[in-house]
């Protein structure tokens, strides 16, 4: 009897499977950092050793001041999309956006992203931040304050700093931030209310060197149109002169003046500017000019087209109702002036024979002088081929006054009578008939 045999192969490499109890956490971005008009955002999520099979989720991040945390709002369209980026149109205002990912089925959830935070430097009638002095470049140890203004009795201020911690303002009271600045106070400041508000966001930039100059810039946008005077200034002397200031690292003033003053800021103006004394130049800021649009309330980018059209077609639509109408009323007074006129000549008062042959021809004749429409009635007789008038007794022409039987209810009336010895008599009085 054949013994069976068992083959078996080598080894294979040893694999290191470790179950974590901590979920993973995306880590989220967002393209630009500070807004401008008519841009749109963008959002990405990245997963730590990205891999098929990932739906992403969007959120966007509602300050919870109770909890001092936020909440978070699932964005329009922003449940388990395929695409690891999610695009926002219409942004005006300071934001936090949020981002998990999940796969399998069930579905496997990571924890949320850190919330990454979109600005705008726009002040809004909603909330606003004020800050005391109004500039940007402050020097270490100066006080600071930032007020948070608006219809609202809960307020905190937070800080986005330069090593990208988020954190909220710990000397508040009331809705006041207190800074005693240090070179870690340099960061982006804004308010956010109990009621989920944000408000405009500001640069704060704390100068290190106590012996360096600072320039002195407005914290918030400079309206196009307006005016501004840009200064530089040391710790022990306010007021300088021959100052240099560049814009975009250009040269742009170099005289005896300590102060660069713009009368009328336009957008060609917006960009970094910087001062330099005595060959010590400040650390640069940047300006922004805001562009005053007409626009219409409540309508945006993306409704204009289709107010457009709407617009266009109710216009047309009315035009023609308009002509129908037009129509429709000049047919209406032709119909009843034409019905006026066979009213009149059908009239018993309008046209009397006696005696007269159905055989005779009527011709009618209409005369206007002045203001007085005359009708007359001739009779024409056709004898033996030949074209003659009969003299017929007591044959009546009317004259009628239309004016007249306008202005009264029984028209007044002329009658002419033709006697057979040619003669006519009207109201007495005797003259030749004319044939």
């Amino acid at each position: 009897m054949k013994s069976s045999q068992h083959n078996t192969t080598e080894w294979s490499d040893s694999v290191t499977l470790t179950v974590s109890d901590n979920k993973p956490r995306p880590v989220l971005t967002v393209s630009p950092s500070w807004l401008s008009p008519g841009a749109s955002v963008t959002l990405n999520c990245q997963v730590e050793h990205p891999s098929a099979g990932w739906s992403f989720y969007w959120y966007k991040a509602v300050p919870d001041l109770s909890e001092k945390s936020s909440s978070y709002e699932l964005l329009p369209d922003g449940s388990g999309t395929a695409q690891d980026s999610y695009i926002i149109h219409g942004q005006t205002h300071t934001a936090g956006y949020v981002c998990r990912a999940g796969r399998g089925d069930p579905e496997y959830h990571t924890d949320h992203s850190q919330p990454k935070f979109v600005w705008s430097a726009d002040v809004h009638s909603a909330a606003s931040l004020t800050v005391s002095p109004d500039r940007v470049q402050h020097f270490t140890s100066d006080s600071v304050s930032l007020t948070c203004e608006g219809n609202f009795t809960e307020w905190r201020v937070r800080k986005f700093s330069e090593d990208g911690r988020l954190s909220d303002c710990r000397r508040m009271t009331g809705s006041t931030c207190n800074i005693y600045t240090s070179k870690s106070d340099t960061g982006v400041y804004w308010c956010e209310s109990g009621s989920g508000e944000f408000s405009s966001a500001v640069n704060i930039s704390v100068q290190n060197d106590g012996n360096g100059p600072i320039l002195v810039s407005p914290v918030h946008p400079v309206t196009e149109g307006a005016s501004v005077s840009l200064s530089c200034s040391l710790r022990t002397q306010k007021i300088l002169s021959n100052v240099f200031f560049y814009h975009n690292d250009k040269l742009i003033q170099n005289d005896t003046r300590g102060e660069l003053k713009i009368s009328a800021v336009s957008k060609s103006d917006e960009g970094f500017y910087k001062c330099q004394y005595s060959g010590r130049e400040s650390a640069q800021s940047w300006m922004s000019v805001k562009v005053i649009t007409a626009a219409v309330p409540g309508a945006d980018s993306s409704s204009s087209p289709v107010w457009l059209m709407v617009g266009l077609v109710c216009g047309v639509s009315l035009i023609i109702i308009l002509l129908l109408l037009l129509y429709r009323c000049r047919q209406s007074k032709y119909s009843c002036f034409t019905r006026s006129i066979q009213s009149e000549s059908h009239s018993p008062g309008s046209s009397t024979n006696h005696g007269v042959n159905q055989n005779e021809n009527h011709v009618y004749g209409s005369l206007q002088h002045g203001t007085a429409d005359v009708y007359e009635s001739v009779t024409q007789v056709n004898r033996n081929g030949s074209d003659e008038y009969e003299n017929v007794a007591s044959s009546l022409i009317e004259f009628k006054d239309l004016r007249r039987k306008r202005e009264h209810d029984t028209p007044e009336e002329s009658a002419v009578y033709c006697n057979e010895d040619g003669r006519r008599r009207c109201r007495g009085v005797s003259e030749g008939c004319t044939s």
